[in-house]
């Protein structure tokens, strides 16, 4: 019987080796060199500069990912369930302006007053005063989805430059944008990129490409520039629109994982880390192989993203 037992026992540690190693996961991972995590010291430690932060009550809705002030002064928020709302500075009025049925993500409003909306599932996205929605693009010029619409600015001619956090990792297909956001993370390969719409040409094209999961963008007040999110990478970097090819990094080694970014009128910019670093991702980042039997691993273990 003892003997029987083990067996078993044997059975089973063997087809849970072979699931570890040999079971198929939708990632490649790439090998990388992560910087060494200084953490949050420095220009990074923790302050009470938000101590006496307001809050407002969203009601039913969750997940802001993204606010612009309208032209009326109002404030609009992009929600996890597809609705835009409207909030009026000063009171409790928050109200439904709009909904994508998607997952809206960056908003900006345009001169022509429109609010443009980077969308996750729908691609780019444009709603009028009155709440209505309509789609600009979901796809470049070259036939390629737009998988991950993910954040935008608009220049004074209304250009819309807006990023594709992922080529590969779909949100809609992948069970919502953070899941797919975290199977892009872990396998860190070049799949994000920037990508413009003329509205005069309904043109879609790519800017930039070859990112870890391109998120945040906002134009510098010349106009000549944009910022970008490297999400992946803990790294902001700057894309000279008349050469993005020559892109470089203005910031690195960011002690968290950077999300938007958008402009603040003294010419500074505000950039919002989503969670601190990973110590997991990074101690295994030149580890591919070892990356890739983590995602065989049940969910609830692998590396999540942290509050802070």
């Amino acid at each position: 019987m003892f003997k029987r037992i083990l067996s078993v026992i044997a059975v089973l540690l063997v087809i849970a080796l072979g699931y570890l190693l040999f079971w198929p996961v939708p990632v490649e991972p790439v090998a990388w060199e992560a910087p060494e995590n200084r953490g949050y010291v420095g220009d990074f430690a923790p302050n009470q500069a938000l101590a006496d932060i307001k809050r407002i009550d969203l009601g039913e809705h969750s997940g802001p990912e993204d606010v612009a002030i309208g032209p009326d002064g109002l404030v609009y928020v992009s929600t996890h369930d597809g609705t835009i709302l409207r909030h009026e500075p000063g009171s409790a009025n928050t109200v439904k302006f709009a909904d994508t049925k998607g997952r809206p993500l960056g908003i900006e409003f345009g001169r022509d007053g429109d609010l443009y909306v980077a969308d996750a599932y729908k691609g780019l996205l444009k709603i009028n005063p009155s709440g209505e929605v309509s789609l600009l693009t979901n796809k470049t010029d070259e036939g390629s989805p737009i998988l991950y619409a993910d954040d935008l600015d608009i220049t004074s001619e209304g250009l819309v430059y807006f990023t594709d956090a992922s080529i590969k990792f779909g949100a809609e297909a992948n069970g919502g944008t953070l899941p797919a956001s975290l199977l892009d993370l872990i396998e860190h390969g070049p799949n994000g990129r920037v990508l413009k719409f003329d509205p005069a040409t309904n043109e879609t094209t790519i800017i930039h490409q070859g990112m870890s999961f391109a998120n945040g963008l906002a134009l510098t007040s010349d106009e000549s520039h944009i910022l970008v999110a490297e999400t992946g990478g803990y790294a902001i970097h700057k894309i000279p629109l008349n050469a993005p090819e020559t892109a470089k990094p203005v910031i690195t080694n960011l002690p968290g994982f950077p999300d938007n970014v958008n402009d603040n009128p003294d010419g500074t910019f505000w950039i919002g880390l989503a969670s601190p670093r990973s110590v997991p991702v990074d101690k295994l980042s030149g580890q591919p192989f070892l990356r890739k039997v983590i995602q065989r691993l049940p969910a609830a273990i692998r590396p999540k993203p942290q509050r802070y």
